[in-house]
């Protein structure tokens, strides 16, 4: 079947895209165009999503069977991907897959999120984050109907990621010595494998799935030091933890998530990671070993001479140095 992604040259969508060849589509992306290709073997379409006469220029007639959106960031690209996908030029659509977030629940963070149909969803037209993707749920599931699904993904790793959280940790924690960590090292963390995610949501949108998934890392998966024992067990590096106080972190001036990336706040994860994926589960999105998907990331970004750069306006993650040496210094 001719599938079109939305996106498809960094990170889920990149994912997106070789799973769908490996399943035998043939394989577009729309993308702007400006920050790289699409895997070998995609026909890469160009245009601004949020033109509402791009998609269809693009398009020229090539009517996609299947759509797997991993790129929607304002309710205008919603909208034109809804006029024209669904009308007659998308009468033939037999399922659209989108990637949503956890922040489209008006309550997270910090949560806890219970099964998706009893959750409230952001209502709001703020020009924020979690606002947008609830609105683009509704604009899309509108227009589509029972050939739409909304995967309201967490916390997604693997191979690709722009942002670099994992990776940060990766190349910090390769380096050894002494690492400052916070001392919330039994915090939960749940995540999904990029590669499983995006299986998944190619595998949805053939069986025409419809309505809102939550899509993370099933329960208890891990902790925050589980996490980073794999990462020094995967770098094979003699790291030492330093672990610091939350109360001292919030002193220095460490941002949660950012400075210490995957940290997050104890009044925030003491419901953050309290997800409720037994949809997920029982649609089959897959959970591989953590290990893998840390040890697939590390191999990855020892492949590459250089890795990208994050998303516009995301600062790349980690611990400034002299931050750090002056927390060392006073622990």
């Amino acid at each position: 079947m001719r599938l079109l992604v939305l996106g498809g040259t960094h990170f889920l969508g990149r994912h997106v895209v070789t799973a769908a060849l490996a399943r035998g589509h043939d394989v577009a992306t729309f993308t702007r165009g400006v920050s790289g290709d699409p895997p070998e073997g995609a026909r890469a379409l160009h245009g601004d999503r949020d033109d509402p006469s791009a998609l269809p220029a693009a398009l020229d007639g090539w009517a996609p069977d299947l759509v797997v959106d991993t790129s929607c960031q304002t309710r205008a690209a919603a909208r034109n991907a809804a006029a024209a996908l669904s009308g007659a030029g998308g009468s033939a659509l037999k399922g659209y897959a989108f990637v949503s977030s956890l922040n489209a629940y008006r309550n997270w963070p910090p949560g806890p999120v219970g099964p998706e149909d009893a959750e409230p969803t952001w209502t709001t037209d703020d020009d924020e984050y979690g606002p947008i993707k609830a609105d683009a749920e509704r604009i899309l599931g509108s227009a589509l109907g029972d050939r739409f699904l909304t995967a309201r993904a967490g916390l997604v790793l693997g191979p690709h990621d722009r942002v670099h959280r994992l990776g940060w940790w990766l190349e910090r924690i390769a380096q050894g010595g002494r690492v400052v960590v916070p001392d919330a090292l039994d915090q939960p963390i749940h995540a999904v494998d990029a590669c499983d995610l995006a299986g998944w949501l190619v595998e949805s949108a053939e069986r025409g799935r419809s309505g809102a998934v939550t899509t993370t890392g099933p329960h208890a998966m891990t902790t925050f030091g589980g996490l980073l024992e794999l990462c020094r067990e995967v770098t094979g590096g003699d790291a030492e933890w330093v672990p610091v106080p939350e109360e001292d972190l919030l002193a220095a001036g460490v941002q949660e998530w950012v400075h210490l990336p995957l940290w997050l706040r104890r009044e925030v994860a003491r419901t953050a990671w309290d997800v409720d994926t037994s949809r997920a589960r029982s649609l089959g999105l897959p959970s591989r070993p953590l290990r893998e998907t840390v040890a697939d990331t590390w191999a990855w970004m020892r492949s590459v001479e250089e890795l990208p750069e994050p998303p516009p306006g995301r600062p790349r993650p980690g611990l400034p140095p002299d931050l750090e040496a002056r927390l060392l210094a006073a622990h």
